[in-house]
């Protein structure tokens, strides 16, 4: 009752306002000061600066023991490998490898991928990525898209986990943000959006 009789007195009300304008203004201030700290930095940048990529590309060297795999996991029957195998999820061995000698077991499979690196598959857009002679065109997609995927391509430690980044749906494969510019093949590696397609 005491309460409720303080809390109409208008200079209570008057305090209680001016302490949350106070608090307004100062979050608001810092907020203010946090971006123009971040666009002086970006200003200050050198123009050109490479990101220190991470990636490395593994080649082929077969005197490499593999004891572990990651692989793609989120297939339903199709899974990728770090080596570069497509194998059924029945085919996959407890290190997380494709076991070679199973019939479904392929390296470096391109089936269903179009010339401009467009995949109908995802298992299969990550494997053909994976193909040791694409180490030139995801250099040359690394030093280009530098600037406007740094935060996701940063993050990226070598050439299996960039080839599960690149070949993931985005923006570029979808037009209208609601439907795909090519629905047969939405997931590249390659520089270059899938083609338009009549609707």
């Amino acid at each position: 009752m005491v309460l409720r009789r303080l809390l109409r007195k208008r200079w209570v009300l008057g305090v209680v306002f001016g302490l949350s304008l106070i608090y307004f203004l100062t979050n608001t201030l810092k907020q203010e000061e946090r971006t123009i700290r971040d666009r002086t930095l970006l200003e200050a940048r050198d123009p050109d600066h490479r990101i220190p990529w991470k990636v490395r590309f593994n080649l082929g060297n077969s005197s490499r023991l593999i004891t572990q795999c990651r692989n793609s996991i989120q297939g339903k029957t199709l899974l990728t490998d770090e080596l570069g195998y497509v194998c059924e999820r029945k085919d996959l061995l407890v290190n997380g490898c494709c076991n070679v000698n199973a019939l479904s077991s392929r390296q470096y499979i391109c089936k269903s991928c179009l010339a401009n690196g467009c995949c109908n598959i995802y298992e299969y857009c990550v494997s053909c990525c994976l193909q040791p002679d694409k180490q030139l065109l995801l250099e040359h997609f690394l030093n280009r898209a530098a600037d406007g995927f740094q935060n996701l391509f940063t993050a990226v430690e070598d050439h299996f986990e960039l080839c599960l980044a690149k070949c993931r749906t985005s923006s570029q494969s979808v037009q209208h943000e609601n439907t795909y510019r090519n629905p047969q093949a939405k997931y590249c590696y390659g520089e270059s959006p899938p083609e338009l397609l009549p609707i």
